[in-house]
């Protein structure tokens, strides 16, 4: 491809709307444009590089036994009915209704769908296992769309469905896109660490995400070095701390007016925020329940699902405060709490602290658990925080940020027995399909990539994910032997099976030097003085700051030598 007919509409500024590298990067090398808040056009660069993660991720899920089909974006809006998930989304859901006012959805998964299908087709245990996998435009309404393309409105995401007799089927499905997984993300020059995860709306029990660690990610996670153990922090399970020690002491009504938050009451009482307790209201699939945790700590919500064996959690509003504690928002507390109480790990290890006393205005201090209120259940109920020590083995956590790549999922029977998918056994009883989904954004992949390899200059593209994989860069095109040489070159590596982008431009040198490092293409074939003088073609690797020479007829088979041996930069 010529550069003056690939439109490379490359940019010589930062845009002021770029937050991360990647996306900084993507904008400047004409990779991407902006149409609206999390929605991107992806111009010719850029969609060779989509393409080229997306063709990786297919071969991997072909070689993994998985069958490619191809689901629409529309879908009626009874089919997430069906498995509670338009709660679920809420107002993350795309909606819509036809000319017919029949209401639909823009696909933001396909679990129903797939099982939909799935159902209609296999009623036999002799059917299954089967795994059906797509490539295609999913919708979320983002509230906050971020760092390019990585959170976006619309995006490219690879799912697959895995259907099996039993949680053992399931378990080898899983095991198989696991395995894939970690070839992709390989292939594609992505150092990648497997962490558990919440399952979130997807729903079902065992999870894990890729993640690829990087500053840029806005998924925190926590890692053990001493045992192995990583999570996601909605997931992070951590120690609980050593019981408190000393006497007990009386119970003491003091007076907090107006004093609603820890930093208030810890400031007026003078004592730190770790001897407060916040007493929280919450609906439980509807009943309310108190929830305690320590004052410098916070509620995670999806381990405290888990905890309490519930589908759905909400804080309670100020009435339902008011009727259950008898006080404002603020001022609830365990004691004489006419409620179950769920008391996180840390808090049941406490002694002697402060709470709301369920009135207006008043804290107690000096507060045990078991000596003045009865807790329901204990529970590892919270976020986790720097200090905090692994569950397993007792060491101190270690806290990191990183991109989400992938996420897999063993969603057991939760769509199979929701949507009717159901199959006969040898015996001949009616059995649910056991499920398991296998998600990767494939817009990730190359914003991961331009974060993990990207100097001053611009994109070190791997060679997997590149755009293409050869550039030519000729120095003043007017000089005939120049002109020839890069004609010469750019039909042999055509010839040769390389993917090669000549810059024809009639522009500065320069300006193409810093084009072509902006855009990152692996190898760079420079014909200029270097040609003129010696007759040899300066090859130059983008991750590399020296170049070596040769003639012109051993290009071809140094460049693909490069591409062979090489992903790009380690």
């Amino acid at each position: 491809m010529r550069w003056t007919q690939a439109f490379i509409p490359t940019l010589k500024e930062d845009p002021a709307e770029a937050e991360i590298i990647s996306h900084r990067l993507m904008l400047r090398a004409g990779l991407i444009r902006k149409v609206t808040s999390g929605v991107y056009s992806y111009l010719p660069l850029g969609w060779r590089a989509l393409r080229k993660a997306a063709e990786i991720v297919r071969q991997e899920m072909d070689k993994a036994g998985a069958v490619e089909v191809f689901l629409p974006v529309l879908q009626p809006i009874e089919l997430l009915s069906l498995s509670g998930r338009v709660a679920d989304f809420g107002e993350d859901l795309f909606r819509l209704k036809d000319r017919h006012k029949k209401e639909l959805v823009l696909g933001p998964t396909h679990e129903e769908v797939i099982t939909d299908i799935v159902k209609q087709h296999i009623n036999s245990y002799r059917g299954l296992p089967v795994n059906l996998y797509q490539i295609q435009t999913k919708f979320r309404d983002e509230v906050r769309p971020r760092g390019g393309v990585i959170r976006t409105k619309e995006f490219l995401m690879k799912d697959a469905y895995s259907f099996d007799v039993d949680e053992k089927g399931l378990d080898k499905s899983y095991q198989k896109m696991k395995e894939a997984y970690s070839r992709i993300f390989e292939r594609a020059g992505l150092k990648c660490v497997v962490v558990e995860a919440d399952p979130g709306v997807m729903g079902g029990g065992e999870s894990e995400e890729f993640i690829m660690p990087s500053e840029a990610g806005e998924g925190a996670y926590v890692a053990c070095e001493k045992c192995g153990y990583r999570a996601v922090l909605e997931k992070a399970a951590v120690a609980a701390p050593p019981k408190g020690t000393g006497k007990s002491q009386a119970l003491k009504e003091v007076e907090t007016p107006g004093m609603t938050t820890i930093a208030q009451v810890s400031e007026f009482l003078e004592i730190g925020a770790e001897k407060l307790v916040k007493t929280l209201i919450y609906l439980a699939d509807g009943k309310p329940v108190a929830v305690l945790v320590r004052g410098d700590h916070e509620v995670n919500e999806a381990k405290l699902v888990r905890a309490l064996g519930v589908k759905e959690i909400s804080l309670a509003d100020a009435t339902t405060i008011k009727r259950v504690s008898g006080a404002p928002v603020g001022f609830a507390g365990p004691v004489g709490l006419e409620a179950p109480i769920v008391c996180d790990q840390a808090v049941a290890v406490s002694a002697n602290f402060t709470s709301g006393a369920n009135k207006a205005d008043f804290h107690i201090q000096n507060i045990n658990p078991g000596r003045d209120f009865k807790i329901e259940r204990i529970a590892d109920i919270r976020m986790a925080i720097q200090g905090d020590c692994c569950a397993n083995c007792k060491a101190e956590l270690e806290f990191a940020r990183g991109i989400e790549l992938g996420q897999i999922f063993k969603l057991g029977t939760r769509y199979s027995e929701a949507l009717g998918a159901t199959f006969l056994d040898a015996a001949g009883a009616s059995l649910p399909m056991v499920m398991g989904c296998y998600g990767i954004g494939i817009n990730r992949i190359i914003a991961a990539a331009i974060e993990s390899s990207h100097d001053e200059a611009g994109i070190i593209w791997p060679a997997a994910l590149a755009p293409y994989e050869a550039l030519i860069l000729p120095i003043n095109l007017s000089e005939p032997r120049v002109a020839q040489a890069a004609e010469d070159i750019y039909k042999r590596l055509e010839e040769g099976g390389v993917e090669v982008l000549f810059d024809d431009r009639e522009a500065a040198p320069g300006v193409k030097f810093k084009d072509a490092d902006l855009i990152g293409i692996p190898v760079r074939i420079t014909i200029g003085r270097h040609f003129l003088a010696q007759g040899e073609l300066e090859i130059k690797k983008r991750w590399e700051k020296e170049a070596s020479f040769c003639p012109l007829e051993e290009a071809v088979g140094r460049v693909k030598a490069i591409l062979e041996g090489a992903q790009g930069p380690s």
